[in-house]
């Protein structure tokens, strides 16, 4: 599936850390050009800074072959042009935007070419369910087209993981990590890194359950 997620913030970048790890083909925009210098080499995705309300900047970022656009910006009025223009110019087939404000949600409909508005408030893996149109959920989301679980797990002061390593941690087979979100920055994990309380983990899988996946880190 080929994705073109717009904003670059916290969320942005973990959705498009996410969805890149199930082998879609993730595009990740900003319009804050230093915001995505500092992405570069920390996530297997596309970076691009621009203005994604402008036509011309959405071409040039791939729009016309996109099978989802999720606009999550801080603004509420971005995200909705950007939706207007994914749906009604270049006809994408799912577009999904986040709500900031609670008063603004009754806009965010089928006339801004929204095809599902996502309260800020909504955990990451339903918004990415939602986006994607994913029905089977298994543990926290089954991503039906690469056919793999995402789990995310949480480490606390108590936690049989933390002050270890990646490498020291015994994975379920066919599971990998695939992002480290440190003081709400994503990181690509390497064995080396070593874990903190306070860190929160996006697992990949094809096989393992959400209490396996606990025993290991918890």
């Amino acid at each position: 599936m080929k994705t073109l997620v717009v904003g670059a913030g916290r969320l942005g970048t973990q959705i498009a850390q996410v969805l890149a790890a199930a082998h879609n083909d993730v595009t990740l925009v900003d319009i804050d050009d230093d915001r995505v210098a500092g992405l570069e080499g920390r996530l297997p995705v596309r970076l691009l800074a621009g203005d994604a309300c402008e036509p011309a900047f959405l071409e040039h970022a791939g729009i016309l072959t996109a099978d989802l656009v999720i606009a999550t910006t801080g603004a509420d009025e971005d995200n909705l042009v950007i939706s207007l223009l994914a749906k009604r110019r270049f006809a994408v087939p799912r577009v999904a935007a986040r709500v900031n404000e609670v008063e603004n949600t009754w806009l965010f409909d089928e006339n801004w070419g929204v095809d599902t508005a996502v309260p800020a408030a909504t955990p990451l893996i339903s918004l990415i369910e939602e986006a994607t149109g994913a029905t089977d959920t298994v543990a926290l989301l089954r991503l039906s087209k690469a056919g793999v679980d995402v789990i995310e797990t949480a480490i606390t002061p108590q936690s049989r993981a933390a002050g270890r390593t990646l490498a020291d941690i015994v994975l379920p087979a066919g599971t990998v990590v695939a992002t480290v979100v440190r003081e709400g920055q994503p990181t690509v994990p390497t064995p080396g890194m070593r874990l903190r309380p306070g860190d929160e983990l996006l697992l990949v899988s094809h096989a393992a359950t959400e209490r396996e996946i606990h025993a290991a880190f918890q």
